[in-house]
């Protein structure tokens, strides 16, 4: 019973629609394949299955209330370290916290914001494609780069980083927009990276070697607002 629970959970969830024309094509190179054998035919159902399986796109709950940041993708968190916001934002010389969560070829890669509030900057960098655990990887990798305004005045910034094998980055936001907390906003295929800048004010809730959620985790608590008391959860 467990074993078609975990089953049902890992294939029956809705797929991201940037993942479709994969699924489409490895089935179809499936059919292809059984022409010539059952064991190539095999290779693409596996194949098929397992872009089924990377596309999955679940729904989360996502926590509701203020003051807080929450990771923005799904992995191990590989860095925590302090930098500044990424020099293609044109910001200060205001340092963060930085937080790197890297994501396997296992993970969920949809994207989700980490915070609401008003996109004040956006830019795609065209790059390399390290392996994006290398803490190199957030200047040297293809990645987008984004700064927001939050609804309690704060500076926060997140990016999206290609991997070794990830070769296409999907986001769906731009300058000036009002975003809300936990909602899609992007897919990276196929092995990546998140990096989120939090405000050193804020108290971090994670280290290196800690799991994140996309659109779950809290990643860290601005002390002076956040109030665990008022907090209530939406399935997004």
């Amino acid at each position: 019973m467990h074993l078609l629970v975990t089953i049902k959970n890992v294939l029956f969830v809705p797929i991201h629609p940037k993942g479709w024309p994969f699924i489409i094509v490895a089935a179809a190179l499936a059919l292809v394949l059984f022409q010539f054998s059952d064991v190539a035919g095999n290779v693409g159902v596996i194949l098929t299955l397992f872009c089924v399986y990377f596309f999955r796109n679940p729904n989360r709950m996502v926590p509701q209330g203020t003051g807080f940041v929450l990771a923005s993708g799904d992995g191990v968190i590989s860095h925590v370290a302090r930098s500044r916001l990424p020099k293609e934002l044109q910001a200060d010389d205001t340092e963060y916290h930085k937080i790197s969560i890297f994501l396997n070829v296992f993970n969920v890669h949809v994207n989700r914001l980490p915070a609401s509030g008003r996109i004040t900057g956006h830019q795609y960098i065209a790059g390399k494609f390290l392996n994006a655990a290398l803490d190199k990887a957030s200047d040297d990798n293809e990645r987008t780069v984004t700064m927001m305004e939050t609804t309690q005045g704060h500076t926060i910034g997140f990016a999206q980083i290609a991997g070794f094998v990830a070769r296409r980055i999907i986001c769906e936001i731009a300058p000036q927009q009002t975003v809300t907390q936990g909602e899609r906003y992007g897919i990276i295929r196929f092995g990546s990276r998140c990096d989120i800048y939090i405000p050193l004010h804020y108290t971090l809730l994670v280290d290196v070697g800690s799991i994140a959620v996309g659109g779950e985790t809290m990643l860290a608590i601005d002390p002076a607002t956040f109030a665990p008391a008022t907090l209530t959860w939406k399935n997004v």
